[in-house]
C-alpha cells in the first residue's frame, strides 16, 4: 500500500471519527415537519424537510468537512470526489432525485467514505428529509 493510500485511509476514519463524534452531540432536538411531498425530487411520500433544520444538522454533523461550505464538493477520501451540490444541472437529474440522496445519507457509499447516517442511527428519517431539504438550497434558483 502506498503513503498516500495510507494517508487517505488514514483521513477517511480519522473524519468519520469527527463526524461519529458530532452526530452523537447532536442528539434529536429537531421539530417533525408536515409539509405536502415534493414531487419535484422524489418518488416517496415522505414529509418535505425544513431547510434551516437541515441546515444545523449540516453543521454538527461537520458535513462542510467533505462537501465544504458552500455544497461545491470534491474532496476525495478514498474513491469518488464528493458531488458538487450547486450544479443545478447535476442536481436536476432525475438520477440524483431525493431517494438518491435519501439512500446515500441512510446507507452511506463506502467506497467515496460517506457515512451511513441512517444506519448507524446518528440521522432519523425525518432528520435526513431535513438535510436533503437543505442540500437542494445549493443548486435553487436564486
Amino acid at each position: 500500500m502506498t503513503s498516500r493510500r495510507r494517508l487517505q485511509g488514514a483521513a477517511a476514519v480519522l473524519i468519520s471519527i469527527a463526524l461519529f463524534s458530532g452526530a452523537r452531540a447532536l442528539g434529536s432536538g429537531a421539530a417533525d415537519s408536515t409539509h405536502a411531498p415534493d414531487t419535484t425530487h422524489t418518488k416517496s411520500t415522505l414529509p418535505v424537510g425544513d431547510p434551516a433544520i437541515g441546515k444545523k444538522f449540516f453543521l454538527k454533523l461537520n458535513c462542510a468537512l467533505c462537501h465544504k461550505a458552500d455544497g461545491t464538493g470534491g474532496v476525495r477520501l478514498t474513491g469518488n470526489p464528493t458531488p458538487n451540490w450547486r450544479d443545478a444541472k447535476r442536481m436536476a437529474d432525475p438520477k440524483y432525485n431525493n431517494d438518491y440522496l435519501r439512500d446515500c445519507i441512510t446507507n452511506g457509499k463506502s467506497k467515496s467514505g460517506m457515512v451511513a447516517w441512517g444506519k448507524t442511527g446518528q440521522l432519523k428519517p425525518t432528520e435526513i428529509e431535513h438535510v436533503i431539504a437543505y442540500i437542494r438550497t445549493f443548486s435553487a434558483k436564486k
